[in-house]
């Protein structure tokens, strides 16, 4: 507590101080302006005018209240605006005044350079400030002024020996304002030492005292010189192959690269904070992620009572930080693991600080009393149904588990909808719904059938399913393992050299759902646009390239053979004729015919003793009569040929 006192204390005490150094510059001034003009009787009340003008003035604009060592434009501006209504005010008051007093040209001269003494000063302790952590004359001369005016304990930041030099590709708006930041952030231990730039007018001169060189001026030498240890991209823009082009150019001089993020949404939650994040080998391989949300959107799931089956999964988790970040009323995370949800629960809470309700309940979609028991406390208005089994291998040997889970879990939740009359139900669905060869998609394929029946039903809820492929980061995402391999020197494994699979970013894919969702008008089968395939053997290759290591020779790939019910090729859409158009040019429509009421029963019977019987082959087997598109893989990998024109 008293520690709280003491700063608050010393603030005051520095404003004032502030002023009293103001008091006696404008003192100077005056009387270096009337000992150079024409000596008459000092106009004392003349000049008490002025003084008492300027600040008074000052106060009132809050002069002495601002921070210089943080001092921006506006806060320049303040200064001479309040100096210029000063100005004014005693101009209008030496009309009236009787003699002897001050000339107006006088008024104006000593009013003007008091002004630009206090510009300087206040200038030159913020340039000191921001560059007493600086090695070299600069630095010591700033800390050399700083000591004089006993303000030393004042600057914090990177000791020279902590201190990470960094080099700013890019000095473009965005690059200037990470350097201004650097220099500004007394907690940070970057310290910005080149501007690395393109544009030859820029070449050989200086930002922040910083200098600009070309591209072709980086040399290893130099950068040792400068003890550059990190180079950050400050290029917002950037394409995949000038990504690949910068990390070629820039991973052989041996400094850790890194990425300057400036998003709205990232500043919205921590303003001020500077994100620099590891060039990842993702950014490399697949197209940069794009925020999708618009305010329709956002405006959508705002105020709104939100469940989140299967919440504390790879995809669960990311769609409630996506739906916290558009303030909704309540936020329910449902999860039979506790461990996920839990942690996600903390990160929400310690990020939001009670902006908004959140909840979290442990259960399992095959409990239809549990699940109704959620819906009848917390009467949710959206359910984003993510809960599912999706690992292929293994539902392929735990069958009967699959289809209780999958099939009848999303049934209990369609229900409880129905019963509880939700607004909008989305299921999260999968490409390998596709023509599916595996127990896994035909689970997610019978999903998307009793979603769009419900669509039929007319109780007042709106249906949709949204349907997309692999997302990098997952908990089944091939990246981490191959980036575990790589660690451990090799092999990298994969299943088939011919495979191939869609990819897209978590978020990303979250965001495209809940667009999807808030557009629903009922029934439809949204497909995302996932981009173009990727070959996981040139997947391989390439992280093993990025990574600085030659394929086959540094780091072996071998193959391992395909695993049950895995196909060599994804597909996103069943019948590419019906596919319609959205107003997002990512999320396109397909339209299939819903089951009746009598259909829907018959197929769910057959699983239903498929499951009562327990037999894993039976459950296999009674999903192939319920869904004619399930084939095996041999069948639908026996086409390849004919449609890798067509995917690659």
């Amino acid at each position: 507590m008293s520690n709280r006192y003491d700063n608050k204390s010393r603030r005051i005490n520095i404003r004032w101080l502030l002023a009293a150094f103001d008091l006696a510059v404008f003192a100077i001034c005056t009387l270096i302006l009337y000992l150079l003009g024409e000596r008459g009787v000092f106009p004392v009340v003349s000049v008490l005018v002025c003084a008492g003008s300027v600040f008074l003035l000052r106060f009132l604009f809050g002069i002495y209240s601002q921070i210089w060592r943080y001092g921006g434009v506006q806060t320049y501006l303040k200064l001479m605006m309040s100096d210029a209504v000063a100005c004014i005010a005693s101009i209008l008051a030496h009309l009236f005044m009787p003699e002897p007093k001050l000339r107006i040209p006088s008024v104006i001269a000593i009013i003007s350079v008091d002004l630009l003494v206090a510009l300087a000063a206040r200038l030159t302790y913020s340039f000191c400030y921001r560059h007493s952590t600086a090695s070299g004359t600069v630095g010591k001369v700033s800390r050399a002024l700083l000591r004089i005016f006993g303000i030393r304990e004042e600057c914090s930041g990177a000791s020279e020996k902590n201190a990470i030099n960094v080099a700013i590709v890019g000095a473009g708006k965005d690059g200037t304002a990470l350097a201004e930041a650097l220099i500004s952030d007394e907690s940070s231990s970057y310290v910005p030492k080149l501007f690395i730039d393109i544009k030859k007018e820029k070449i050989g001169r200086s930002i922040h005292n910083i200098s600009i060189i070309s591209e072709d001026q980086v040399r290893k030498e130099r950068l040792e010189a400068e003890k550059i240890k990190e180079i950050v991209f400050a290029l917002p823009e950037m394409t995949v192959e000038e990504k690949k082009a910068l990390f070629d150019k820039y991973k052989p001089f041996g400094c850790k690269l890194k990425v300057y993020e400036k998003s709205a949404l990232i500043a919205s939650e921590n303003p001020g904070k500077i994100h620099l994040r590891e060039f990842e080998i993702e950014d490399l391989l697949f197209r940069s992620a794009r925020k999708m949300l618009d305010d329709k959107t956002v405006s959508y799931y705002t105020g709104k009572t939100v469940l989140v089956t299967g919440g504390g999964g790879s995809i669960g988790s990311e769609l409630c930080r996506q739906i916290a970040k558009m303030k909704p009323k309540a936020l329910i995370i449902l999860d039979v693991y506790e461990n996920g949800a839990y942690d996600l629960q903390q990160e929400l809470l310690r990020a939001y600080n009670g902006a908004f309700e959140i909840r979290v309940e442990i259960c399992s979609v095959c409990n239809i009393e549990a699940v109704e028991k959620v819906f009848r406390a917390y009467q949710p208005q959206i359910v984003l149904h993510a809960a599912a089994h999706k690992h292929v291998p293994l539902m392929e040997k735990n069958c009967v588990e699959a289809v209780e889970n999958n099939v009848f879990g999303t049934y209990h939740v369609l229900q409880m909808t129905e019963k509880y009359k939700t607004e909008r139900f989305i299921m999260i669905s999968t490409d390998k719904a596709v023509n599916p060869t595996n127990v896994m998609g035909a689970t997610k394929r019978v999903c998307e059938m009793i979603t769009q029946h419900y669509s039929t039903r007319n109780n007042g809820t709106v249906y949709s399913a949204t349907r997309f492929g692999n997302v990098l980061g997952s908990a089944g995402s091939v990246i981490p393992l191959f980036k575990r391999q790589i660690a451990a020197g090799g092999p990298l494994t994969i299943t088939d050299k011919r495979i191939n699979r869609y990819f897209m970013t978590i978020p990303e894919a979250s965001q495209l759902v809940l667009q999807s969702g808030a557009m629903a008008k009922n029934g439809e089968l949204f497909v995302l646009d996932m981009g173009q395939p990727v070959k996981i053997i040139d997947l391989a290759e390439n992280m093993i390239k990025l990574s600085g290591y030659t394929p086959y020779k540094d780091i072996n790939i071998i193959e391992t053979g395909l695993r049950p019910g895995e196909k060599l090729y994804e597909e996103l859409l069943v019948k590419t004729e019906e596919l319609d158009k959205t107003e997002n040019e990512m999320i396109f429509i397909e339209r299939d015919t819903p089951l009746t009421q009598e259909e829907l029963e018959a197929k769910l019977d057959i699983l239903r003793e498929a499951v009562a019987a327990g037999s894993d082959e039976g459950a296999r087997q009674a999903l192939k009569t319920v869904v004619p598109t399930y084939h095996s893989p041999e069948e639908v990998n026996g086409k390849y040929e004919e449609v890798k024109t067509v995917t690659a």
